[in-house]
């Protein structure tokens, strides 16, 4: 695997779901599972969504109408959008063809170390 970084054509492809050559596995797998993953995944959606929700602004009206049209489908939208988060990054690893396993290395690495602390701390390790 590589350390080569998306051209920003290819960035804006794979942001749209798209995916990147081979060459590119490191860096997909960095950014599905590294440090800020999550931030990554909620800004792309956010960002967009917000952009054009912002036209609910627009309405006629008290701006808080606006506001409240723009809630009722932002609120909902992030919630499903944090509650899917681990779903989509397993499914985007095995889009790229690498191991969805790899979504959660880090929780069963960090469940080993309890695991071991438990054992040893109650006499069976």
């Amino acid at each position: 695997m590589s350390d080569r970084t998306p051209n920003p054509l290819q960035r804006l492809r794979y942001i749209c779901g798209g995916t990147l050559p081979e060459s590119m596995s490191g860096w997909v797998l960095n950014d599905l599972t590294g440090p800020g993953a999550a931030r990554r995944y909620l800004l792309r959606l956010m960002i967009p969504l917000l952009v054009v929700l912002s036209l609910f602004l627009l309405v006629p009206g008290p701006l808080w109408m606006g506001g409240a049209m723009m809630a009722l489908i932002f609120l909902p939208l992030m919630f499903f959008a944090i509650a899917l988060t681990y779903v989509y990054r397993r499914y985007r690893l095995a889009k790229h063809g690498l191991d969805p396993a790899l979504a959660d290395v880090a929780a069963r690495s960090r469940a080993a170390l309890e695991r071991d602390a438990y054992e040893r701390s109650h006499g069976r390790g």
